[in-house]
């Protein structure tokens, strides 16, 4: 099965433009200023094929930008005449001795009243050993160490933009495929919605989903499987469904989540947040949280929030 990593060109140094040509204005003519997407993440995790996607869909991308020339960038496409709308720029450890600078650059677009996003590309540390290893190239970081070691060189240093980021996507088990599904059902809609939100249903026995904004625990509902006729199935099916919300406070705790969510949803459209990941975890991802996870899209979906389900572990057993 291919990887996001599979797709990577080998990394060269230098800012690369990926897309289009710049077409400047005169000074005193000036369009609408461009929206931005900063791509960024672990090597390895797929930021080259992100980058690619949203090429294909009419992005100006630029890769390994140095972080204080992103304002200037986008300056440049806001006396473009409308012929650069919107721009991805990849920003990574490549340009390490730049980073430190991402922080004031950002600090510049938001005085600026520049509409920008932050996407993530995350990855297990298994995941990303095993992608070097078969492209059989050393990780930027690693110097005379391991690969681990540079794994977690770079952890440590994007940790923050990580924290910052407004899209976070785990790919340790995406191929090219699935991640640019991923991603065109997030940039390919001409209006965007004011929320999209992800819930994923998830066996707490298989880990935590790294990219989750919030994760809810349903194993305090007794669980199907110990019920003969109930365990050949999962959540989707309706007796398991009824079954599930027939245990006492099941129904309470959609409420009242439900409920919760409504503060977070607003408090994230004030932020500017548009892309929200809700974990819904049971034991083993089948029977509850599959359940719990449908009937809360339900509710986000009625709430006015674009959502999508994912049933990360449903068939793993």
């Amino acid at each position: 099965m291919s990887t996001p990593h599979d797709t990577q060109e080998p990394e060269r140094d230098g800012a690369q433009v990926s897309t289009g040509t710049m077409r400047e204005a005169d000074q005193g003519e000036s369009a609408a200023i461009p929206e931005l997407v900063i791509i960024s993440g672990m090597s390895g995790a797929g930021r080259s094929t992100a980058a690619k996607c949203l090429e294909d869909l009419g992005w100006f991308v630029v890769d390994n930008l140095p972080p204080e020339l992103i304002p200037p960038m986008v300056e440049l496409g806001a006396r473009s005449q409308g012929n650069v709308a919107k721009i991805a720029v990849v920003v990574d450890v490549r340009g390490r001795r730049f980073f430190a600078n991402l922080k004031e650059s950002l600090a510049t677009l938001d005085a600026q009243n520049v509409k920008r996003r932050i996407v993530f590309l995350e990855s297990s540390d298994e995941a990303l050993v095993r992608r070097f290893e078969s492209v059989r190239r050393p990780h930027p970081l690693q110097g005379d160490g391991r690969i681990v070691d540079g794994i977690a060189a770079e952890r440590d240093l994007l940790r923050e933009l990580r924290g910052d980021a407004d899209l976070v996507i785990d790919t340790s088990s995406l191929n090219v495929h699935e991640l640019r599904a991923k991603l065109d059902a997030q940039f390919a809609g001409e209006e965007a919605p004011e929320l999209r939100a992800t819930v994923m249903s998830f066996g707490f026995k298989y880990g935590l989903p790294v990219d989750a904004d919030m994760v809810i625990d349903c194993r305090f509902i007794p669980n199907p499987h110990w019920v003969p006729e109930l365990r050949p199935f999962t959540g989707l099916n309706e007796e398991v469904s009824q079954y599930v919300f027939n245990q006492p406070g099941s129904k309470e705790f959609l409420d009242g989540y439900t409920e919760l969510l409504r503060l977070v949803a607003a408090g994230y459209r004030r932020e500017g947040k548009r892309y929200v990941t809700i974990a819904v975890g049971c034991t083993g991802g089948k029977h509850r949280s599959v359940a719990m996870s449908e009937k809360l899209a339900r509710r986000l979906i009625s709430e006015g929030v674009e959502t999508v389900v994912v049933h990360r572990d449903m068939g793993r057993e």
